[in-house]
């Protein structure tokens, strides 16, 4: 059975989830990157650890050194616009 609930990027291209919300998202994750369930919008939550780890090249560049602060963002600002929303 697939997975009903939409993504991050589902609701953001209808306009219930904000750019300033995806972003604040992107922060919350880079200052701590155990955050699991975080309010993305009213009424949907993220888990911005699994999504990040979920997504094979977001979880690469976070894990290099090397890897620019404006490369991670990017990273995982995709990450979370792929991953699944829930409600909460």
């Amino acid at each position: 059975m697939a997975d009903a609930s939409p993504t991050v990027g589902e609701l953001f291209k209808a306009k219930a989830v904000t750019d300033s919300e995806v972003s604040a998202a992107v922060e919350a994750y880079l200052a701590d990157p155990e955050t699991h369930a975080h309010l993305i919008a009213q009424g949907y939550s993220v888990d911005l650890a699994a999504a990040v780890i979920g997504h094979a090249w977001a979880h690469h560049v976070v894990g290099l050194i090397e890897s620019s602060q404006s490369l991670k963002r990017g990273a995982v600002r995709t990450a979370i616009l792929l991953a699944r929303a829930r409600k909460a």
